[in-house]
């Protein structure tokens, strides 16, 4: 399933990088644990976390994920959404809880 219509199917709204979003999305990975992600995460994964600071920006990139979702309604900080266009890391946005947002990613065939 390609970005674009995952965040159509999910509602999310896109912070940066939005010229990134025809991009298959082949699973996803759920944590807050920056050393987590970059231990089990996988290439082409889409990222569920509430964190919203710079170093998520590095994470993905380092494990090329295809961008992250901020869950919660969170503000995200404008560092990170200026590292996130440099580096070209769509960051989305959700109010809903990370429970809700990855029971809904998995109902849509991502795993």
């Amino acid at each position: 399933m390609k970005l674009k219509e995952i965040i159509k199917e999910l509602n999310l709204k896109v912070l940066s990088a939005t010229g990134n979003l025809d991009v298959e999305v082949n699973g996803g990975y759920v944590s807050d644990l920056m050393s987590d992600v970059m231990a089990n995460s996988k290439k082409g994964d889409i990222w569920v976390t509430l964190q919203t600071h710079q170093n998520t920006v590095a994470v993905a990139v380092l494990k090329e994920l295809v961008g992250i979702i901020v869950i919660g309604g969170r503000i995200v900080e404008e560092g990170t959404l200026k590292k996130a266009e440099k580096e070209n890391v769509p960051i989305m946005v959700t109010e809903l809880s990370a429970f809700e947002i990855v029971g809904r990613l998995y109902r849509s065939g991502i795993g």
